[in-house]
């Protein structure tokens, strides 16, 4: 009988699903530090964690790594003269799916590498949507002395489901920002996870951006110095600013719904 060639297309797709079966499975990266950070000695390390989404098996998102881009570039500015770096953790891919918290193992990798790069500094996990679910779960890695959670995707309170952990987080700083008009991610859920939070941790406050939403996009500026006075304090010795020392010292609800004043970090 005689055996007929594959059409060219039908060999390309033949040979390309061989590939795909053979390739090793990919890993999480942490590349290189943001531009901007300190070429010196390091003394401390910031993890920036994307978003990501609640079920998925495609790859990595570069739309959500190019989001934390800023945050990480405005931290490495920041902290320049402290001896601070930056990296944009590259997931395996931006599934957390279920039980498997793959976008969470992926931050604890992330904090391990940063000790075999760097050795013994402290290291802040900090994560937006997604990520700041995955920086909260990972908080108790050794090396981490504090988290920065922007927008948290949580999972909606559902008493068949173990809620969410935070043992984890005891003996770190933790600060929680939310915009209150957030579409993706309920507040509220944020909210109640700080407050049981502040039950194990003492160290945790939480902020909201009134009218802002999941990508705090309204009131960036305010974000970003607050953010690099929560790192700069958290991970040095530079003092809170005053609204940031008063949102850890105050009890619930007080601390935990501290609103972020327009204009925060400027500089009078």
């Amino acid at each position: 009988m005689a055996h007929h060639a594959l059409p060219q297309a039908a060999k390309v797709r033949l040979e390309a699903n061989v590939s795909r079966r053979s390739a090793p499975p990919v890993q999480p990266r942490l590349g290189r530090p943001v531009r901007g950070a300190a070429t010196g000695a390091v003394s401390g390390v910031v993890l920036l964690l994307p978003d990501g989404e609640p079920e998925s098996a495609r790859g990595p998102s570069t739309v959500s790594h190019a989001a934390a881009l800023p945050l990480a570039r405005s931290l490495a500015r920041a902290g320049r003269a402290e001896g601070l770096v930056t990296h944009v953790v590259r997931y395996r891919g931006r599934g957390w799916n279920g039980p498997d918290a793959r976008l969470a193992a992926d931050a604890r990798w992330a904090a391990d590498e940063a000790v075999r790069r760097y050795g013994d500094v402290p290291v802040c996990l900090a994560g937006h949507g997604m990520g700041g679910r995955a920086a909260l779960h990972a908080a108790g890695h050794g090396a981490v002395n504090s988290v920065l959670a922007l927008a948290p995707w949580l999972p909606e309170d559902d008493v068949a489901a173990q809620p969410e952990p935070v043992k984890q987080l005891a003996g770190r700083r933790v600060l929680i920002v939310h915009g209150t008009n957030d579409a993706r991610t309920d507040p509220e859920l944020s909210y109640r996870l700080a407050e049981r939070a502040k039950k194990t941790n003492r160290d945790t406050c939480r902020f909201e951006v009134h009218t802002d939403g999941h990508g705090l996009r309204q009131y960036q500026d305010e974000v970003l110095a607050l953010a690099a006075d929560f790192v700069l304090g958290s991970l040095f010795t530079h003092a809170y600013a005053r609204p940031v020392a008063d949102a850890l010292a105050a009890p619930p609800p007080l601390g935990l719904r501290m609103p972020l004043a327009a204009g925060f970090g400027r500089r009078r």
